[in-house]
């Protein structure tokens, strides 16, 4: 096996442990039993502990001294001031990303966010987390800032993994319409309404952790 097809695994493989997590089949503070999730996705010993790496240095699996490891918790208190701070790097991310995407990066952006939109018609929440994920790997990919990806990752997957937990106090037809304004302005290479379309998913992901916590 190539060096790339290995790093192609290992992606997969965080991949498919990242929606875990962000979808709750993998529960805040459980432990992480390695043959388990070796055998649940398929893909290995190498790549599933690559990948278990991966999450922990970006802080959603935490590593115990004597105790192994565990999925972190779910920052309730914490949660307003995170998404303050990822506001600023979705900003920067959107505005270099409509800047320097390739014409198939802008059209992928759009074809995720009509796929979010119509997933959200049908209340397919499977569908609109999976379009989710995928727009904002293209939005990280087409950025070309790889500092403000690896900073904004941890927190776009707390923010995915809070969403989930509380979705039935959230709208998704409203985020699906945020994100495909983001995607719209990023596709036609206006850095300043990719920043306001960016603001304005902000505000919808803090109303709606707002209504959560009060």
């Amino acid at each position: 096996m190539s060096s790339e097809t290995k790093r192609r695994v290992a992606d997969q493989a965080y991949d498919l442990l990242e929606s875990m997590i962000a979808t709750l089949q993998l529960k805040p503070g459980a432990p992480i039993v390695e043959s388990e999730l070796i055998e649940r996705i398929g893909l290995g010993r190498t790549p599933t502990r690559e990948a278990l790496m991966r999450l922990v240095s970006n802080g959603l699996i935490v590593q115990l001294p004597r105790r192994g490891l565990r999925v972190g918790d779910l920052m309730l208190a914490e949660h307003l001031d995170l998404i303050e701070a990822r506001r600023v790097l979705e900003r920067l991310i959107a505005c270099t990303s409509a800047r320097r995407a390739t014409p198939d990066q802008r059209e992928a952006l759009l074809q995720q966010a009509q796929a979010m939109v119509q997933a959200s018609e049908h209340d397919d929440l499977s569908g609109y987390m999976e379009a989710d994920q995928a727009l904002d790997r293209i939005n990280h990919a087409a950025c070309r800032s790889p500092f403000a990806v690896a900073a904004i990752v941890p927190m776009v997957i707390q923010c995915r993994r809070f969403w989930y937990a509380y979705r039935h106090q959230g709208d998704t037809r409203q985020g699906a319409q945020c994100h495909l304004a983001l995607a719209q302005a990023i596709a036609a290479g206006d850095g300043e309404r990719a920043a306001a379309a960016s603001d304005a998913l902000m505000d919808y992901l803090r109303k709606f952790a707002q209504a959560v916590i009060e």
